[in-house]
């Protein structure tokens, strides 16, 4: 099937590189030789490839081709300045699409810019939104809480088969991607942070406290959090703060981007699974459109809380709350939509019988609302 970023991405490579980035087993490369199809002389080049390793090196590609496919670019040594002459270089009408999992999402960071050069666009797995069609979005939500939203596990459709390309996916992301970014030694420390954060999805993180279960510095926690971010195995939700700097120093909440993966009963899985779609929707309005907006949680001194906030550069937009089967306004929510006057306050249902309207909070079905975001 047609990957979601698929239109947008063939529009913009008539103007600029697009690059584009994501977990390991995304679907990055169906996308891209999917694309091949629109173009007459396309060639695709994967740098783990050897044969392709030495063609990328050496620029011995078709400079006839009308679009330059360059998976995996990221490992190969001073990319960015090879991609920045690559580029500025390249035969008139050439369309560049370069793929990547690690690194390649964080390469503003440093080195050689690419300003005025490029697009970047996120791929996140399957979602509600992206099954809307193919499937009843109540269906789609109950698979993607078992199965997670990767492609092969999902379309599988066996708990089995899943669990058999999980533990694959895992052991090949230890051996492989977290060694380029650490040591060896520390391979077993970041392995049980996985296992530790399995069983802590939703939940505000205590550096302090995952410090001790590690036995390592709070600080060290802090980069091995940022390692598995930069791999896309989990990302972060951060409290919502008009000043973005400070929300930053609060506890995050993490979760990962497959949620077949939490260790956690039906309404931790059902929170990993809607915080995914929240985030591909924010990433896909970023990427698209250039909006300014953000996902966050909004969490008070009192302790009062919400699960999700969609927020602007200052200002709230939306009021999220997860429930299982509970039609009943939750406290936090009822609390911070008169505190803070957000334009939409919603508690999403899986398990719901009948929509309704509460003192201005809607109660809605997950599935529905979530089949209605952007992406």
């Amino acid at each position: 099937m047609d990957r979601y970023l698929y239109r947008h991405i063939h529009g913009d490579l008539k103007r600029k590189m697009v690059l584009l980035s994501g977990p390991r087993q995304v679907g990055k490369t169906f996308l891209a030789t999917s694309l091949m199809g629109a173009f007459l002389k396309p060639q695709y080049l994967n740098f783990d490839d050897i044969e392709d390793a030495r063609i990328i090196r050496k620029r011995n590609w078709a400079h006839n081709a009308d679009l330059l496919i360059l998976d995996e670019i990221h490992k190969m040594r001073a990319w960015k300045g090879f991609l920045k002459g690559t580029f500025d270089t390249r035969p008139q009408g050439q369309a560049m699409l370069v793929t990547g999992s690690a690194r390649l999402d964080t390469f503003r960071q440093s080195g050689e810019s690419l300003a005025g050069r490029y697009f970047s666009y996120h791929l996140h797995p399957l979602s509600v939104r992206e099954l809307a069609g193919k499937m009843a979005s109540v269906e789609a939500l109950t698979l993607l809480n078992r199965l997670g939203g990767f492609p092969e596990p999902f379309l599988s459709g066996s708990e089995t088969e899943a669990a058999r390309w999980r533990k694959q996916y895992y052991t090949d992301l230890v051996r492989e991607d977290i060694l380029e970014f650490s040591r060896i030694h520390e391979v077993r420390s970041m392995r049980l942070l996985v296992e530790l954060l399995r069983r802590r999805v939703g939940s505000p993180l205590s550096y302090a406290s995952i410090a001790g279960d590690l036995k390592v510095a709070p600080n060290t926690v802090r980069n091995y959090l940022e390692i598995l971010q930069s791999l896309h195995i989990v990302f972060a939700v951060r409290p919502f703060h008009a000043n973005v700097a400070r929300a930053i120093q609060k506890e995050p909440k993490i979760y990962f981007y497959d949620s077949g993966y939490v260790d956690g009963d039906d309404g931790v899985r059902l929170e990993n699974t809607v915080a995914v779609c929240l985030r591909k929707h924010v990433d896909f309005l970023q990427d698209t459109a250039g909006e300014a907006i953000r996902l966050c949680y909004v969490r008070t001194k009192e302790r009062h809380e919400v699960d999700f906030a969609l927020a602007g550069p200052t200002a709230l937009k939306s009021l999220i709350e997860v429930k299982l089967s509970d039609d009943t306004p939750a406290a936090g929510l009822r609390f911070l939509q008169r505190k803070l006057q957000a334009p939409e306050a919603v508690q999403l249902v899986q398990n719901l019988r009948q929509p309704q309207t509460v003192n201005g909070i809607q109660i809605v079905a997950a599935a529905d609302w979530l089949a209605e975001l952007a992406a």
